[in-house]
């Protein structure tokens, strides 16, 4: 191993660790949340070029046993004193060993590090820290420099590993090359916030943690297929701490010659030597800006769909007389110059208040009050009227729980408004809509807002969620606010709905004996009426009888007066005809006889075949 490897490798984590503590230093005193993370990236890179050190040291000192051994070998013969090579060579053990354990362990420590970075660098840069301007153009100088110094060095180390195969300082050139770029973007970042772009370097921070989250995350396959990888002894495999997506970012041209590679392989003739691979590995460093800058091009043109609208700003702030964008295509200056937020605002938005929604309970066309409506349920205080509650001298409170779940339907109606006045407009809305449910339901009777009082409800919380939001100037239309769902507490509805039950069978009982009450009242007296005309009517026909009768016995004195003889004769035979009207009889006209007839006028008991009558004009 050339010395200069050892030279270079020792400079290399020399300048990482120190660039890491300046780091910290110029990120604690301008408060930078991307020169925290970039003195991570250097401490990180620290440890990776430290332990390639440590190896190089242990490769060198195999390598020099190794000669020693040959060169006594070549003194001495074949002495059974050097024969035994196995037990002569502690060097070579310990560099095997150091392999075997100790990196793998280091390389663990490294991924537990990057996960306690990641953890805690994203739980703080999550609220926005504010750089401090007194800082920042000191910042700015000074990770400009490291940039400078880390990018030389980081090219220089590449280069050996290029053109002398030292692989052993590969991972510290990487780290070195990555460390360089991401101080270039800490010191950018520090630049834009100073131009205007106040969270430029939060946004910094956080995209180089998604970074370090993808090489903690390339850190664990490895570790895991490290477990699975065959191992042929004489054979020297990739480095575990060598990271294959530092390698890439630190040096894009290599993607280039890693496809040519494969190229040879698939298609059996070196495709790496030709012309067109040989101009795309030396024009790399345009090919790949060029690709960055593809992207920016295409945010020059924005898209607005129906039913939506557009706030175009540039620099954070409005544009003059192209505020807002309607439907279409609409050019505009690259981010991040100009940038376009896109609301749907003739589309109806919805939320519900008092339950999170279930969507597999959405399909269920019956849902009873025992069973859990919805993912969640909140129980809300309403008044009662009831007498049932008591008062607060019997120790009770005129209020019950109840569980609700009310939609609110809206529409953007001023998107300036909604997107400049408040930073969450519908989050804002939400809350707005909340409170005035609850102030309502406190002043309202559970029974009524549960029957007849709905609709009511619906129309007084729209007007009141309607009035709130234009006080505070949201921009929004309420379009609908509906009772869609409004029930006791699950863990009560059995006990409600008995005592509900019960106040039912007893209303049903009052109702039913009051309809008996009534029937029996309207009978009795339809019965009395009927006697009363009854007896009226009998009164009538009794004197109209006796009357007729007096009439009747009057003319009859007057007609046997007339006719003593005669007239007694034909009313004894008119009764006699009326009384046999339905009788057999019989005429003997035969003359100079002397029969004698008998007429039996008593009833029969028994009938025989000679009393049976013949109908007059039968056929």
């Amino acid at each position: 191993m050339d010395r200069n490897q050892q030279k270079i490798g020792l400079v290399n984590w020399l300048l990482l660790l120190v660039g890491s503590v300046v780091g910290i230093i110029l990120a604690r005193y301008a408060n930078s949340a991307a020169g925290w993370v970039t003195a991570g990236v250097m401490a990180l890179g620290f440890l990776i070029a430290f332990l390639g050190y440590v190896q190089m040291r242990l490769e060198e000192r195999e390598r020099l046993e190794k000669l020693e051994f040959d060169e006594l070998n070549k003194a001495k013969g074949s002495s059974a004193l050097f024969s035994g090579e196995a037990d002569s060579f502690a060097a070579r053990r310990s560099r095997e060993q150091f392999e075997r354990f100790v990196i793998p362990a280091f390389t663990f420590l490294v991924l537990a590090a990057e996960m306690t970075g990641l953890f805690f660098g994203w739980k703080r840069f999550a609220t926005d820290p504010a750089l401090n301007r007194a800082g920042a153009m000191i910042g700015v100088a000074v990770f400009g420099l490291l940039f400078l110094i880390l990018f030389l060095l980081g090219k220089y180390s590449a280069g050996l590993v290029r053109l002398q195969k030292q692989r052993l300082l590969q991972p510290a050139a990487g780290f070195l090359l990555l460390s360089a770029y991401t101080c270039l973007l800490a010191g950018g970042g520090m630049l834009l916030v100073e131009a205007g772009f106040a969270k430029a370097d939060v946004y910094v921070a956080r995209g180089l943690l998604g970074l370090v989250g993808l090489i903690a995350l390339e850190t664990l396959f490895k570790l895991v297929f490290e477990a699975y990888r065959p191992r042929v002894r004489g054979r020297v495999g990739r480095l575990l701490y060598d990271s294959r997506l530092v390698g890439v970012l630190s040096e894009p041209e290599s993607v280039f010659l890693t496809a040519a590679h494969a190229l040879d392989y698939q298609f059996g003739f070196n495709v790496s030597d030709t012309w067109a691979v040989r101009e795309m590995r030396s024009h790399a460093r345009w090919f790949i800006p060029g690709l960055i800058l593809l992207p920016l091009v295409g945010t020059s043109f924005v898209f607005i769909g129906a039913g939506e609208q557009g706030l175009l700003e540039r620099f954070g702030k409005p544009i003059l007389g192209r505020e807002v964008l309607e439907p279409g295509v609409h050019l505009k200056w690259p981010w991040p110059i100009d940038a376009a937020q896109v609301f749907k605002s003739r589309e109806i938005q919805s939320f519900n208040v008092g339950a999170v929604p279930d969507p597999d309970r959405e399909k269920e066309v019956v849902i009873l009050w025992n069973v859990a409506h919805y993912k969640e349920e909140f129980n809300l205080l309403v008044a009662t009227r009831s007498e049932s509650t008591g008062t607060n001298a019997d120790g009770f409170v005129p209020v019950n729980l109840l569980t609700v779940s009310i939609p609110v339907q809206y529409q953007i109606g001023d998107v300036r408004k909604f997107a400049y006045n408040y930073s969450d407009s519908g989050g804002l809305l939400e809350k707005i809509a909340n409170r005035e449910v609850v102030k309502y339901l406190v002043g309202i009777d559970l029974n009524e807002i549960m029957t007849t009082g709905r609709g009511r409800a619906a129309s007084e919380l729209l007007t009141r969620i309607q009035d709130r939001a234009n006080e505070l100037q949201l921009g929004v239309k309420i379009v609908f606010v509906g009772l869609q769902d409004i029930h006791p507490p699950v863990k009560v509805a059995d006990a409600y709905q008995a005592v509900i039950g019960a106040e039912q069978l007893f209303q049903s009982k009052i109702l039913r004996a009051e309809g008996y009450a009534s029937s029996t009242v309207l009978l009795a007296e339809a019965e009395a009426q009927k006697k009363i005309r009854d007896a009226e009517a009998y009164k009538f026909s009794t004197l109209a009888d006796a009357v007729a009768r007096s009439a009747q016995f009057t003319n009859q004195i007057l007609a046997f007066d007339a006719s003593r003889r005669y007239y007694p004769q034909r009313l004894y035979l008119q009764t006699f005809a009326r009384a046999t009207a339905g009788a057999r009889k019989y005429l003997i006209a035969a003359t100079n006889t002397s029969d004698v007839i008998q007429l039996n006028l008593e009833d029969k008991i028994r009938t025989d075949l000679l009393d049976v009558t013949v109908p007059t004009g039968s056929k």
